[in-house]
């Protein structure tokens, strides 16, 4: 494009998840700009190897993402161009309805088979041990009635579907949904795809770090000459550039990574550090240990966004960031800061990245009512959904589902059911 030729647009490359990583390169990049992008795409590659949240992808998605190409157009050329493309659609606004752990979690849960009415036979009531002539007092009425009732709960539970609330929510259509063999098809192409994307969702801010991390060290240690310098120095500025009210990733991952670098490399850890109360002794503080790079390909390793931000992020990293709670202030149209308070600022932190920041919904029932209606769950932490975007998903839900669905949640403090039958949208106060 003429504006990344004048210079008009950032750096960007693509590198993808795979073996062999592939990165691609735009072709109007200078020579600095090859070295400084290639020298990212090293930490992209490193990560994506090395990090335990990536073990579980499939290292062959390009072949694999070519196969989906060709079933879906097979499909396409069975059942038209526009009923494929609206289904996929359908599929592609619930795509963000998985479990983001769920790959790492040994499922143990098993589906009850349906079972035909006369083959249903009730089984004894369980009675204690007894003698002949003392059975009624051992089993009195009253206790045989109670255990009755246990089996008929227990026998109740058994049917319901899910046993446990699912939050795998297209893992479980595919099981349960009524859907054409080709539909079922590309639902499982798309959730497929949403497990591969996942974990880049999950470590945005570490992998973004890691890879600045090491182009800044490859760059100034090795790969750059002095004439180029002050180029660098301008394309990394602008990389690590933050304003207020917007996480950049980059910025924040390279400076928590260089924060435990020298930490550890000082010996800045540990109960004796963290009960010195004395700011000019914990400034001067150095063991002089030489742990530091060691600790950060630990941490490239084991962490994801959430546990490497709640484990590293503290009040002196804060402080130097001048990282700082913002909100829009409506009189001035500017956003401004609200909370100086470190923890604050933490909390916000890690609320934004949890579940990738979106909302978390579970399947609670698949025969809502008794009428095969599918009831859905917000897990509500405060922040309510944007009622327009619930009705849509909803509408693509009935799509899948065929019949009415619904959405319990939170609105205005009180719980509310959302509902659309395939004609209408109802909000009902629970």
């Amino acid at each position: 494009a003429k504006s990344y030729s004048y210079g008009l647009s950032k750096i960007y490359e693509l590198v993808i998840n795979n073996n062999p990583v592939y990165a691609y390169l735009m072709k109007a990049n200078s020579a600095l700009e090859q070295k400084l992008v290639m020298a990212h795409v090293f930490g992209h590659a490193d990560f994506f190897k090395n990090n335990l949240w990536f073990s579980e992808t499939n290292r062959r998605m390009i072949d694999e993402m070519a196969n989906h190409a060709t079933r879906v157009r097979q499909y396409i050329d069975r059942h038209g161009v526009e009923v494929v493309e609206d289904f996929i659609d359908a599929c592609l606004s619930l795509e963000n309805l998985i479990d983001y752990h769920g790959e790492f979690i040994e499922r143990r849960e098993k589906w009850s088979q349906p079972v035909a009415p006369e083959d249903e036979e009730a089984p004894p009531v369980p009675r204690l041990p007894s003698k002949g002539y003392m059975d009624r007092y051992i089993n009195p009425p009253a206790f045989l009635q109670e255990q009755k009732a246990r089996q008929v709960e227990r026998a109740q539970k058994k049917k319901h579907v899910p046993e446990e609330p699912r939050r795998d929510v297209l893992q479980f259509l595919l099981e349960h949904a009524p859907l054409e063999n080709w539909e079922r098809d590309v639902l499982a192409i798309v959730r497929e795809e949403a497990y591969y994307f996942a974990p880049q969702g999950m470590t945005k801010v570490l992998n973004e770090g890691w890879a600045a991390f090491w182009h800044a060290t490859l760059m100034t240690q090795r790969a750059m000459n002095d004439s180029e310098v002050v180029d660098f120095a301008d394309h990394h500025a602008g990389t690590l550039a933050m304003t207020p009210g917007r996480l950049n990733p980059y910025k924040i991952g390279i400076e928590l990574f260089r924060e435990i670098e020298d930490r550890w490399n000082k010996g800045k850890f540990g109960k004796e550090y963290d009960e010195c109360d004395d700011l000019e002794v914990r400034r001067r503080w150095d063991r002089k240990l030489g742990l530091g790079r060691q600790k950060i390909f630990e941490v490239r390793k084991i962490y994801n966004d959430v546990t490497f931000i709640d484990a590293f992020l503290n009040e002196e990293f804060c402080e130097r960031l001048q990282l700082y709670v913002y909100g829009f202030d409506s009189r001035s149209g500017q956003h401004v800061i609200v909370s100086r308070d470190w923890r604050k600022v933490k909390e916000k932190l890690l609320f934004s990245l949890t579940n990738l920041g979106q909302p978390l919904v579970e399947v609670q029932d698949a025969n809502y009512s008794n009428r095969g209606e599918l009831y859905l769950k917000h897990r509500f932490e405060g922040v309510p959904l944007d009622v327009e975007k619930a009705k849509d998903t909803l509408k693509n839900m009935h799509r899948l589902w065929r019949r009415p669905v619904h959405l319990e949640t939170v609105e205005d403090g009180r719980d509310r059911l959302l509902s659309y039958d395939g004609t209408e949208h109802k909000a009902t106060r629970l």
